[in-house]
This record gives C-alpha cells, sequence and structure tokens, in this order.
C-alpha cells in the first residue's frame, strides 16, 4: 500500500450491523456504499455470508461487513450463521445496532442489544431504520426506546436508506461521519474504486437467489442455495456464458422453483440476468439448472459443498 493514501487524519476500520432479521441491515450497506453489494428481500434471514463493501471517503474508508441476522437457529446452517456474525462482531472496530422505526423494540432487539457487552471492543452506534415509512411520532418514540437500551451508544442517529427525504442521504452521510469518526487512524484498507472484495461467482450466485426467493413461500426460502457452475466469455462475441444450478432440499420445491412448464424458472433466469448484465457490464447467456441435495441445511458434508 502506497503511504500517499494515508494523511494525517486518514482513518479506517471495519464496522457490522446488528439486529433482528429484516431490519434493513443489507439496504444500508448498499445504500452507504453506493452500489448493490447485498441481495435484499423481505425473506427473514436473507444474507448468508460475510459480504464486505467498502465506503471511500476523502478522510478515510469504512469496511462494511454485511452479516446475517441474529436468531434462534433451527438448523446446522442456522448454528454456523450465528457463529459468523459472532466472529464478525468480535474483530471489527465500530457495531452499529439496528431498529426499525416501524416497530416497537421487543425483546428479541433487547436481547441483541444486551448481548453487545460480549464484544467490549468495538463502539456502539445506535441506528433507527425505516423513517420513511414513519411518522414523525414514531421516530421520537423509537429514538427513546433505543437510547434507553444501553449507556455507551457513541451515537443514535435516525435514517432512511432509501435516501428520500431529509432524513435520508443526508442523514447516511451523518452515519458515516460519525463512524468514521469512531475508527481507529490508520491507512485505507482498500484501494480506492473498489467498492467489495466479492468475487464474480458469490455475486452471481447472490443475484439468483435474490431472484429466486421473489414470491416463494413458507419455509422454501431457507431451502434455496445458488451455485455458480461456469462462467465462460464467447469467443469473437461480448457475450458471457453463466451456468448455475439452484439447490433446495426436497423434489416438491424443486417442482416450485420450476413451475408450471418451467414458467417460473424462466422469470427467475429473466431477472436474475438484468443483474448479473448490470454488474459484469456485458450481455449474458443465463442458463439454470434445479437440483436437489436433500436436507443440505442440516448435512455437514452437503453445507460444506456449498460453501457454508
Amino acid at each position: 500500500m502506497e503511504d500517499a493514501q494515508m494523511t494525517d487524519s486518514t482513518r479506517s476500520g471495519f464496522v457490522t450491523f446488528v439486529g433482528r432479521p429484516n431490519v434493513g441491515k443489507s439496504t444500508l450497506t448498499n445504500a452507504l456504499v453506493g452500489e448493490k453489494i447485498a441481495i435484499t428481500s423481505e425473506k427473514p434471514q436473507t444474507t448468508r455470508r460475510a459480504i464486505r463493501g467498502i465506503l471511500n471517503r476523502p478522510d478515510g474508508q469504512l469496511v462494511i461487513v454485511d452479516t446475517p441476522g441474529i436468531h434462534k437457529p433451527r438448523t446446522l446452517l442456522g448454528e454456523r450463521l450465528n457463529d459468523l456474525v459472532d466472529q464478525v462482531l468480535g474483530d471489527v472496530d465500530v457495531i452499529g445496532f439496528c431498529v426499525p422505526a416501524t416497530e416497537k423494540v421487543g425483546p428479541g432487539d433487547r436481547r441483541i442489544a444486551a448481548s453487545l457487552d460480549g464484544y467490549p471492543r468495538a463502539k456502539k452506534v445506535a441506528i433507527v431504520t425505516k423513517t420513511d415509512a414513519a411518522d414523525k411520532d414514531d421516530i421520537v418514540e423509537r429514538l427513546m426506546e433505543v437510547d434507553s437500551l444501553r449507556e455507551d451508544w457513541a451515537a443514535v442517529i435516525p435514517l432512511s436508506a432509501l435516501g428520500d427525504g431529509s432524513m435520508g442521504r443526508d442523514q447516511l452521510n451523518v452515519l458515516a461521519d460519525e463512524m468514521l469518526l469512531l475508527m481507529p487512524e490508520g491507512p485505507r484498507l482498500y484501494e480506492d474504486g473498489v467498492v467489495t472484495d466479492e468475487s464474480d461467482e458469490d455475486r452471481i450466485a447472490e443475484i439468483i437467489r435474490e431472484a429466486a426467493l421473489e414470491d416463494v413461500r413458507d419455509e422454501l426460502p431457507h431451502s434455496i442455495a445458488v451455485v455458480v457452475d461456469d462462467i465462460e466469455p464467447r469467443e469473437d462475441s461480448d457475450i458471457i456464458d453463466v451456468y448455475a444450478s439452484i439447490v433446495v432440499e426436497r423434489d416438491s420445491q424443486k417442482a416450485i422453483i420450476i413451475g408450471r412448464k418451467g414458467a417460473r424458472l424462466r422469470d427467475v433466469g429473466t431477472a436474475a440476468r438484468v443483474g448479473i448484465e448490470e454488474m459484469l457490464g456485458s450481455r449474458v447467456f443465463l442458463k439454470l439448472h434445479v437440483r436437489v441435495a436433500k436436507e443440505w441445511q442440516r448435512d455437514p458434508k452437503q453445507l460444506g459443498r456449498l460453501g457454508f
């Protein structure tokens, strides 16, 4: 790393957001980075890996580690996701605790807030998310509830990760400024212009999984995994061929993903291809295959093959 990347006031470090599933952590990560790094969905526990997004600023760099939501695990996969969160929390410089403005603080929020005692090296920031969907009284009430959860908040900040209104982009900048001030002095951790250290294969797999999660019901979201089998640019063409497998746990789930006469799988492919082309900056031919790995969420060998 060149010394020119560091000034007397340069600060860089790691931050992660915690909270119940579906409080807007991935949306917040994407909004801060300014590019879609983590997939989003209304389905709880969408995030399954520690995904790093990098926010470059003149006075430093924030490396935002998006993690799964903390939850009561029902499978081996769930246990491993919680272990991953615990590992990340032990390593970061700042923890942002997220609570949506649209919901009262509940037992799950209190439990997570109290659990932050286990990570003494990290500074803590409270964030009230989704202010665009709440009225002023609800936001004020939520701020008071959150503020009372701990005495060591370095800041309590309301915002909308959608970047709309008075609590939109300005508040995102306020949050970034506050977090950067809490970071240790030091050089940038990544080259300027880098927004993630995710591989193309991992990002493509997530884009496909996001498309597959649309309109599915019950337990199916948790049973979906995606593996990119091959990425190959065509000779004498600007088209990139992408071959990927959507993995489910049961034959009945495979039928749901494929749909009547393959209609649903075609819809998934169409939606995913748009996102992949935007990411790669090239035309893409996407071929999807659906296969069954029986009870993969509970099978150590299957989890290993799928990267968990």
